[in-house]
């Protein structure tokens, strides 16, 4: 039987795709990966064959269709029995934590997009920008404080909440750290170290695609 195939966008830009491949990979479910480059004519003529929501990421398994990285995530956590926290209340408080990082942080999101290769892009952050960071650098530092006591990760052991905020790690390393406290600068550095996204890191150095404006610095998603 074929492993599921998890379709991709570029690993410097798609902060979704991250989001899905790193919960997949710590849950360890195998699978397979299948890039398809975003902004590109082959994008628009290939992801319909995957799926009908036209976005990535999207995981196929005997099958059955995936098209959302929260859904990707549980069904990887459903498969294996692990990505949450074993207690139950910090699980609740981990899929709380993720759900708030799924629908919300909309001003951080358009004015620091993603971009895993670039540094020093120095951005003041506008009014909205900042209760983003704000509430980010609350939330980590908290969810370290009251769960972090054995591992360095927010709920102590690795778990889908870290996925999901590992984009916003990799937009603070290209956009800089000014904005959080020590806690969560500790808490960028573990997750900056980290093997697997030290291994998508590295796989999205060495892609050469630009997306419109990354010329003059205005890229990313």
């Amino acid at each position: 039987m074929s492993e599921p195939l998890l379709v991709i966008g570029n690993r410097n830009y798609s902060s979704w795709s991250l989001r899905a491949w790193l919960a997949l990979s710590h849950c360890g479910l195998r699978f397979d990966v299948h890039r398809i480059a975003l902004d590109t004519p082959q994008f628009a003529e290939e992801i319909g064959r995957y799926s009908r929501a036209a976005r990535v990421p999207v995981l196929i398994d005997a099958g059955t269709v995936i098209w959302d990285s929260l859904a990707i995530a549980e069904y990887g956590a459903d498969r294996t029995g692990r990505g949450w926290p074993a207690d139950p209340t910090a699980r609740a408080v981990a899929r709380s934590a993720t759900a708030e990082m799924h629908s919300g942080f909309a001003a951080l999101r358009r004015a620091w997009p993603m971009n895993i290769r670039a540094r020093g892009r120095r951005v003041e952050p506008e009014s909205a920008v900042r209760a983003d960071l704000k509430r980010i650098d609350e939330l980590w530092t908290e969810c370290r404080r009251r769960y972090g006591n054995h591992g360095p990760w927010l709920f102590g052991e690795y778990s889908i909440a870290d996925a999901y905020y590992a984009p916003i790690v990799c937009r603070l390393a290209t956009y800089g750290l000014d904005w959080i406290g020590s806690e969560a600068r500790d808490y960028v550095a573990a997750s900056l170290a980290e093997p697997a996204l030290a291994e998508w890191s590295a796989a999205a150095l060495a892609e050469t695609e630009l997306l419109p404006g990354e010329e003059v610095g205005l890229t990313g998603r």
